[in-house]
């Protein structure tokens, strides 16, 4: 690229016929050093911007697939703490249902002997009952007996 340094010091072969003013080529020259200078410090400083925005870009995109890692990450971890909680909700059930069963099989239990017990006392008062009324029967005919 030529810097306004190389077109300030371009100097022209001087002609002898038909050539070109030097007074009106060195005030061209100097316009244009002057312009382009200004575009020249315009480019470097646009150049050194995009180098800049090049690197924050980097650095975001640095910064965005870490969100993006950290996120991905978050959401397994999410997923893995709700299995294990589904998983220990489904052993509490399956306890719960296991002692709750356990009860239940031993409550039968406990009716059925409290129902066989029951009726062993049932028998046992039928059978008193029984014997009560034979001796009451009996005891009935001893005093007809004796009232005669």
């Amino acid at each position: 690229m030529i810097t306004p340094l190389d077109i300030e010091n371009k100097k022209f072969s001087k002609q002898m016929m038909n050539g070109y003013s030097v007074d009106e080529v060195d005030d061209f020259l100097d316009e244009l050093t002057v312009d382009y200078t200004k575009n020249y410090k315009e480019v470097m400083k646009l150049k050194k911007e995009i180098s800049e925005i090049s690197a924050s870009l980097e650095h975001y995109k640095s910064i965005e697939d870490t969100l993006q890692n950290t996120l991905v990450m978050a959401q397994t971890t999410a997923e893995d703490v709700k299995n294990v909680a589904k998983q220990k909700a489904d052993q509490i059930v399956k306890d719960a249902k296991n002692v709750a069963q356990k009860e239940l099989d031993d409550l039968k239990i406990e009716v059925s002997s409290l129902q066989k017990e029951k009726e062993d006392i049932k028998k046992q008062f039928d059978i008193y009952k029984a014997k009560m009324e034979s001796l009451l029967i009996s005891q009935l005919e001893l005093l007809k007996d004796f009232n005669k």
